[in-house]
C-alpha cells in the first residue's frame, strides 16, 4: 500500500458546529470504514462491537449499558473507525520493508505509516542496518532473552504498556518483569490521569472512579469538567442525554465550547436525525486553562458561606464526621479564597459561578467528571483533590447518582494498572504475587513513562519493549525521547500496525506482530477470550470475530510468555506454556491474586460480566486514617509572561490517540490541514498577528533549550482568552520533559507556555 499518499496541507476554516453527532457521524464512520475493508468484514465488526459476546471496542474505555439495554449498534464514529482500521485488509508484508529503509519511513507521517495497514510477520533491524528484514519467531524469541541476559542489571530494562493490552497479557508481562527482578513498568497512564490516581488514592484510598453508568443517569448535576466527550468519548453524551431525560443538569467547563458540550443528536433516535437533538450544557463556563482549581476552592468558599448563613441544611455533616478527617484545616484554609484571584484565575465572572452555585445548591447528587484539562497541569493533583474536598462537603461519595468520575481515554487503561502494570505496585499486591508463583518480587519502585525516557536519555536503561501503543509520538519532548531510544541496545514493539515508534530504532530494533481486538485467537486448548476493565470498574470479555491478519501472527499472550520462557528458564516453576494454551489458568491465578477477581472465570463468562467494588461507595476508605480526607491545596494558577500564551495539545476529532485518520476537525471547523493554532481574536489583536499567518510555535522553560514547532497556520477560534490549542503528537516537541505534575510526574500538556514567531521558513 505505499502508493498511499498523505492528505494536501490546504487548510480550510469554516464555523466550529454547535452540536455533535447526527447522521454525518454515521456517514463518516461508514466511509472510513469500507476504504479500509469490505461491506462484510465492516458489518461483521460494527454488530459485534461492545456486544455481551462480541469484540470490546479498542477505543475508549467508556462503559456499556447492561446487557439486554445495549442498541444493536453499540459504538460511537470514532469507535467503527477505530475497529476498522484495525479490521484493515491491508497489509505490510516483508516487500515492504524490502523497499522502504528506515530512515524513509522514519521521514513518513503517522498517517502514511497507519494506513499501510496490518503487520504480517516479525521483523528485525540489526546493527548498522538500513533496512528490517524478516526473522522467525523464535530467533526474535533468543534476539530479546539475551539481550535481557547481558544487561548488568535488570533495572536496564523497560517494560511499556498502553491501555489497549488485555487483562491477561498484562498480568503476564508485569509477572515476567518482576520474575525477571525489575519494576520498570511504565504506562500510558503516566502520560495522562497519573493526577487522577494519585489524588484519589491520597484522598479516598482507591485511585479509581466511584460512579457507575447508572449513577450517571440519576444524577441531578453533572460537572464535565477538561473534557470532550464529544471526540474522546462519543458514547458519553448518549449516557449525558439519559441524565437530561431524568431531569438532571450539566455544567461543562472547559477553555473551548466544544461542540459535544453543547447539543447532542443520538443517531439512533429519530430527533436526533431530523430534530433539534438534545441540549447537553444547561451552562457553559468558558474558563481559562488551569483555573480549574480556583473555580472549585470558590465553589467550596460558597458553600462554607451558606452553611454559616443556614447551619445545618447546607453541608452533610454527618458523612464528614463518620468518615473524613481533615475538614477544620481544609475549612480555615478555603476561607481564605479571595475572589479578586478566583476571577482572574478562571476569567469568569462572580455572577457565572454564582449561577452554578445555585445550581449546586439544589442538586441533591452531585456527580464530577474530568479528564486532562485537569490532570495534564502542574497542579493537576491539588486540582483534582479540591474536586474530592467538593464531593465530600455534601456527602456526595458513596451513594447513588454521585461521586467522582475520572473518565478514561483508552480501552483497558484502568485494567491494566489493576493487573499490576505500575512501577509502585503496593506491598499487599507483591506479597500476593510471590506467594502465588513462589518468588520474591523486587521491592524498590520502578521507572515511570518520564523517568524511563530521562534514564535512556542517559545511557542508563538500555532495553525497552513497548507492548501496544505507540510510545514515542505519545510522550514529551519528542527530540528528548527519539534520541532516548536511540541510545538503547534493542527495542522491541509489540504491535499490530506500523507506527513512528518502528522507526526510531535502537541499535537492535524488533517488530513483533500481534493479534488485535478483532481477531480470533486460537490456542491449544481450543478458542480464547480476553479481558477488559472499563472507566468504571466493569470487567467483561471480548472475542474475536475475524480471521487473523496473517497466519504469522502470535498473541500478545503467546509472545509473553514465549520471551518469558527463552528469559527465564524453568526459574520459579511459573507455568508459562500452560499460560499461553488456555487463559482461563492465567484467570484463575488472577483470581488469587487481585482482590475482587475471586471466582474469575465464572463471573466474566456471564453475560456483561461483573463489577469491581469500590470500598468506598461502601463507607469504606483504605487510607492510612481509614477515614477519606479532606485536603488544604494551595491556591495556584498559571502565570503566562506578557506576549505569550498558555498552550494545551488536544486531538482532532478524526483522530485515535497520536494516530489521525483524516487532516480534518470538522466540529472545530477545521479542515484538511494538521499544523494549526486556535488562538482568541482579541489575543491576536494585543500579539498583532494576523489570521492565517504562518508562525512558529517556541515554548518557554528554564533549561533554556528552545522547542520549536514550525510552520503552523494561526486560526482565529474562541479559546479562552491567554490560550492557544493546537494538535499533537506535532506539539509534543513543546512539552519539556521537566515540566510535570507536581506528584504524579504527568506531563504537563495542558500547559505549555509558549510565544508565536513569524516562520522562520514559511515554505
Amino acid at each position: 500500500m505505499s502508493g498511499i499518499e498523505d492528505p494536501s496541507d490546504d487548510l480550510k476554516v469554516t464555523p466550529p458546529k454547535t452540536w455533535a453527532t447526527g447522521l454525518p457521524a454515521v456517514t463518516h464512520a461508514l466511509e472510513y470504514s469500507l476504504s479500509q475493508t469490505s461491506p462484510r468484514r465492516t458489518m461483521l465488526t460494527l454488530l459485534n462491537i461492545n456486544q455481551a459476546k462480541g469484540i470490546d471496542c479498542p477505543g475508549c474505555a467508556w462503559p456499556e449499558p447492561a446487557p439486554g439495554k445495549r442498541h444493536m449498534n453499540e459504538y460511537c464514529e470514532n469507535g467503527a473507525k477505530h475497529i476498522n482500521d484495525e479490521a484493515t485488509s491491508r497489509r505490510v508484508t516483508r516487500d515492504f520493508f524490502r523497499e522502504h529503509s528506515i530512515a524513509e519511513l522514519d521521514s513518513k507521517s503517522d498517517y502514511w505509516l497507519n494506513q499501510q495497514g496490518r503487520l504480517t510477520e516479525p521483523m528485525v533491524k540489526r546493527p548498522g542496518a538500513t533496512h528490517y528484514e524478516p526473522i522467525g519467531w523464535d530467533e526474535a524469541f533468543a534476539v530479546l532473552a539475551r539481550e535481557l541476559k547481558q544487561l548488568a542489571s535488570p533495572d536496564e530494562a523497560l517494560f511499556y504498556v498502553s491501555g489497549r493490552l488485555n487483562n491477561e497479557a498484562a498480568f503476564l508481562l508485569q509477572l515476567f518483569a518482576r520474575a525477571y527482578g525489575t519494576n520498570n513498568l511504565p504506562d500510558c497512564s503516566n502520560m495522562c490521569h497519573e493526577s487522577s490516581g494519585f489524588a484519589m488514592a491520597e484522598t479516598l484510598g482507591v485511585g479509581k472512579g466511584t460512579v457507575s453508568l447508572d449513577d450517571l443517569h440519576h444524577s441531578d448535576l453533572v460537572f464535565v469538567v477538561g473534557q470532550n466527550p464529544g471526540t474522546n468519548h462519543p458514547r458519553m453524551l448518549s449516557a449525558l442525554e439519559e441524565t437530561k431525560r431524568n431531569g438532571g443538569q450539566v455544567v461543562a467547563v472547559n477553555t473551548l465550547p466544544e461542540a459535544g458540550l453543547l447539543r447532542f443528536k443520538h443517531p439512533q433516535r429519530p430527533r436526533g436525525i431530523i430534530g433539534k437533538g438534545t441540549q447537553i450544557a444547561d451552562q457553559f463556563l468558558h474558563i481559562r486553562a488551569g483555573g480549574d482549581l480556583a473555580l472549585f476552592q470558590a465553589l467550596n468558599l460558597l458553600l462554607l458561606e451558606a452553611e454559616d448563613a443556614a447551619p445545618g441544611t447546607v453541608i452533610d455533616h454527618a458523612f464528614i464526621e463518620k468518615n473524613t478527617i481533615g475538614f477544620d484545616d481544609f475549612e480555615k484554609h478555603a476561607r481564605q479564597v479571595t475572589w479578586e484571584h478566583v476571577v482572574d484565575a478562571t476569567g469568569l465572572s462572580r455572577e457565572e459561578i454564582g449561577e452554578v452555585f445555585q445550581r449546586v445548591l439544589k442538586a441533591d447528587r452531585i456527580i464530577v467528571c474530568w479528564a486532562m484539562g485537569l490532570t495534564q497541569h502542574k497542579h493537576g493533583v491539588p486540582s483534582i483533590r479540591e474536586v474530592i474536598n467538593f464531593l465530600m462537603l455534601r456527602g456526595n461519595i458513596g451513594r447513588t447518582g454521585a461521586g467522582a468520575c475520572p473518565v478514561r481515554g483508552h480501552s483497558n487503561v484502568q485494567g491494566d494498572r489493576t493487573m499490576g502494570v505500575w512501577e509502585q505496585m503496593p506491598k499487599e499486591f507483591l506479597d500476593a504475587l510471590g506467594h502465588e508463583f513462589g518468588f520474591t518480587p523486587p521491592r524498590h519502585h520502578g521507572l515511570d513513562a518520564i523517568h524511563g525516557i530521562r534514564s535512556m536519555h542517559k545511557g542508563r536503561a538500555r532495553f525497552f519493549l513497548g507492548v501496544a501503543g505507540n510510545f514515542v509520538r505519545a510522550s514529551p519532548d519528542s527530540d528528548v525521547t527519539e534520541q532516548a531510544m536511540r541510545n538503547c541496545r534493542l527495542t522491541a514493539h509489540i504491535s499490530t500496525k506500523l507506527n513512528r515508534s518502528h522507526t526510531v530504532c535502537g541499535e537492535t530494533a524488533l517488530i513483533l506482530p500481534t493479534l488485535g481486538r478483532s481477531d480470533r485467537d486460537i490456542q491449544a486448548s481450543g478458542e480464547q477470550f480476553v479481558t477488559v476493565e472499563d472507566s468504571m470498574s466493569d470487567v467483561h470479555a471480548s472475542r474475536g470475530k475475524l480471521p487473523p491478519a496473517s497466519p504469522y501472527l502470535l498473541s500478545e499472550v503467546a509472545i509473553i510468555s514465549r520471551m518469558a520462557r527463552a528469559t527465564l528458564g524453568k526459574r520459579y516453576m511459573i507455568p508459562w506454556e500452560e499460560f499461553e494454551a488456555d487463559y482461563g489458568t492465567i484467570r484463575d491465578r488472577i483470581a488469587r491474586v487481585i482482590p475482587g477477581f475471586e471466582d474469575f472465570n465464572a463471573r466474566v463468562s456471564e453475560p456483561g460480566g461483573f463489577h469491581l467494588p469500590n470500598p468506598a461507595n461502601h463507607g469504606v476508605f483504605p487510607t492510612p486514617s481509614g477515614k477519606a480526607v479532606f485536603t488544604r491545596n494551595e491556591f495556584t494558577a498559571p502565570r503566562v509572561p506578557e506576549g505569550h500564551l498558555l498552550l494545551q495539545t488536544l486531538r482532532s476529532h478524526d483522530q485515535w490517540n497520536t494516530i489521525w485518520y483524516a487532516p480534518n476537525d470538522r466540529y472545530r471547523g477545521i479542515h484538511n490541514a494538521r499544523r494549526v493554532v486556535m488562538v482568541n481574536p482579541a489575543d491576536l489583536k494585543l500579539l498583532g498577528i494576523a489570521d492565517g499567518a504562518v508562525v512558529d510555535l517556541v515554548s518557554v522553560w528554564h533549561d533554556g533549550r528552545e522547542r520549536r514547532a514550525e510552520n503552523f497556520k494561526v486560526v482565529a477560534y474562541p479559546a479562552s482568552p491567554g490560550s492557544a490549542a493546537a494538535y499533537y503528537p506535532e506539539t509534543n516537541v513543546l512539552v519539556p520533559l521537566d515540566s510535570v505534575a507536581d506528584i504524579s510526574n504527568c506531563p504537563t500538556s495542558k500547559g505549555v507556555v509558549v510565544r508565536l514567531e513569524p516562520a522562520r521558513d514559511p515554505g
